[in-house]
């Protein structure tokens, strides 16, 4: 979170991230944090379920990303070679949408 980048607009994450300090960190940076609260939160706060859906979508893309052993392993030592293989791997999965379509 303390990375050289744009402040985000929304952070979404899971239960595990559910704390006051994330909280308060995200709302000094303008950002509305998607995290739904632990089962033991005695003010529970509302989330905008359609978006938190989002996070769902994202996981998987990253999931069959990592069918690729290279990338699950993380054999590259370059940060650019392997940014390099995420686009190959991600253009194997785009391209499989537009064979044998009828």
């Amino acid at each position: 979170m303390d990375a050289e980048a744009p402040d985000p607009k929304v952070l979404l994450a899971d239960k595990g991230y559910d704390a006051d300090r994330i909280r308060d960190d995200l709302e000094a940076r303008s950002a509305a944090p998607m995290i739904p609260g632990r089962k033991g939160r005695k003010h529970p706060v509302p989330i905008d379920d359609f978006i938190y859906a989002l996070r769902n979508q994202i996981e998987r893309g990253i999931g069959k990303l990592k069918w690729s052993r290279r990338l699950a392993t993380r054999y590259d030592k370059t940060a650019d070679s392997y940014l390099g293989f995420v686009h190959i791997g991600s253009l194997r999965l785009w391209h499989r949408h537009f064979v044998n379509r009828a």
